[in-house]
């Protein structure tokens, strides 16, 4: 969990990037067609994020326990989700808020893509430098920012530094980083959420 060092945006910020942010079913349709048009150098990672976000979207990964802390919720909110098809993270991160909204009707769920919102991730920053993704913001009714949440959870976010801090190491951060993933089985993306939200 990071937080951003310089929010210098408004409510009603927030508002015009929920207005213009697309539904997780045309993100999966989106990137279906980049996968069967592939442009760019990080379309090589296209078809095994839709692997990782196919195999999710048809389990349920949401424990009783977060079930429970999502009907406490009685006001309206808005999740605006920053992430890119290419993302890794976002593959393993996105199927699981979205089951998480589901979860309750008061919780509504936007995706907008981080490099056409330049100004976005710049206000939400990791360690004050990356434009690391996936965000979650979690607003209010009112599009006030209450919360935001990513690239990935602590245990994961530790995993990645500390592999990256050994120079003379071998270990692809990637490879390591979804083996936790799939140990954990998306139960710190839920605890991490949870704990932001009710």
């Amino acid at each position: 969990m990071q937080n951003s060092t310089h929010k210098t945006l408004t409510a009603i910020d927030y508002a015009s990037y929920m207005e213009n942010a697309i539904s997780y079913a045309q993100y999966l349709n989106e990137m279906e067609q980049a996968i069967a048009q592939p442009t760019g150098e990080k379309a090589q990672y296209l078809p095994i994020n839709w692997q990782r976000l196919s195999r999710l979207n048809k389990i349920k990964t949401l424990k009783e326990e977060t079930l429970i802390a999502l009907q406490q919720i009685n006001q309206t909110q808005n999740w605006l989700v920053i992430s890119e098809h290419w993302c890794g993270d976002a593959s393993q991160i996105l199927p699981v808020l979205v089951q998480m909204a589901e979860a309750n009707e008061l919780i509504n769920l936007k995706i907008v893509y981080r490099d056409e919102n330049e100004h976005l991730i710049d206000a939400h920053l990791t360690d004050g430098k990356a434009r690391a993704i996936p965000k979650l913001l979690i607003l209010d009714s009112e599009y006030n920012l209450i919360n935001e949440w990513g690239p990935r959870p602590i245990e994961g976010q530790k995993l990645v530094k500390d592999i990256k801090m050994q120079a003379d190491t071998n270990v692809d951060y990637a490879t390591e980083l979804h083996k936790w993933y799939a140990r954990n089985k998306q139960v710190a993306i839920q605890n991490e959420v949870i704990k932001l939200i009710v």
